[in-house]
C-alpha cells in the first residue's frame, strides 16, 4: 500500500451540509479529552461534507465526511470528524496513518442533472443519500478549515485550505437508522454549500497534546 506525503493537493468538486446538533447527542461521538464549542444553547455544529476529487488530484477518490461537533483541546478549535468514508485503499491507508482519521472503504455513486443525488453504501448498508437541486452559484473565495483528530495517542491538529466557486442552495439528506451516525439527528431538509472547480489542501498535522482516555474500539 502506498500513498502520498502530506500535503495533499485535491481537485474537483463538493457538496456539503451545516446543521445544529445537540451536544449531549454529539457528545457520544467526542473523545473526552476535547470539549464541545456550544455555537447556541445546547448546540453544536455539525458536518456532511461529500466530495469527488477528479484525476489531476494526487488521488483520484469520493469522500464522505461527516463531523458531530466544533471541539475544542486547550487553545486549539477545530471541527472533530467521527466518520469518514472514501473508495480508494490508497487514500484510506493515508488518512488512518498520517492524520490519525479512522477512514473506511464505502461505494460512491452519483447522478448529476436537474435534481443531483449521491449515495453512499458499504456493501447492502446505506449510509446516506444526499439529494439536491441546482444551486445559485457566487464568487470564487478562498476558505480555511481547521480540524482535530487523533493518531494512537497523540492529539492532532490540521489544516484544509481551499479556493473554490461556492454556492448556496437547498436538499434533502436521508440517514437509514442503521447508519453508523443516524443518532446525530442530521436527516431532513438542509441548506447545501457547494464548491465547484475547487482546489483543495490538506496540510500535515501537529502534535497538540496527548490523549488521557482512548476511544473504544
Amino acid at each position: 500500500m502506498s500513498y502520498p506525503s502530506a500535503p495533499w493537493t485535491l481537485k474537483g468538486f463538493a457538496v456539503q451540509t451545516l446543521q445544529f446538533v445537540d451536544t449531549a447527542q454529539a457528545r457520544a461521538f467526542v473523545p473526552p479529552d476535547l470539549d464541545i464549542v456550544s455555537v447556541l444553547p445546547g448546540n453544536t455544529l455539525g458536518v456532511v461534507y461529500l466530495a469527488s476529487y477528479a484525476p489531476e488530484s494526487v488521488l483520484s477518490y469520493n469522500e464522505l465526511i461527516v463531523v458531530p461537533a466544533l471541539a475544542r483541546y486547550r487553545k486549539n478549535v477545530g471541527f472533530w470528524i467521527s466518520h469518514i468514508y472514501v473508495d480508494h485503499p490508497d487514500s484510506m491507508a493515508g488518512g488512518r496513518e498520517i492524520w490519525g482519521l479512522p477512514k473506511e472503504l464505502a461505494q460512491f455513486t452519483w447522478q448529476m442533472g436537474e435534481e443531483n443525488h449521491v449515495s453512499v453504501r458499504q456493501g447492502e448498508q446505506v449510509l446516506c443519500n444526499l439529494h439536491y437541486a441546482h444551486h445559485r452559484r457566487l464568487w470564487r473565495q478562498p476558505l480555511f478549515l481547521p480540524a482535530l483528530s487523533m493518531r494512537g495517542k497523540d492529539l492532532l491538529r490540521f489544516k484544509g485550505t481551499f479556493t473554490a466557486r461556492l454556492g448556496f442552495g437547498k436538499g434533502s439528506l436521508n440517514i437509514p437508522c442503521e447508519s453508523p451516525f443516524a443518532a446525530l439527528g442530521l436527516a431532513g431538509a438542509v441548506r447545501t454549500c457547494h464548491y465547484d472547480d475547487m482546489t483543495f489542501v490538506a496540510h500535515a498535522p501537529q502534535i497538540i497534546g496527548h490523549a488521557t482516555v482512548l476511544p473504544q474500539a
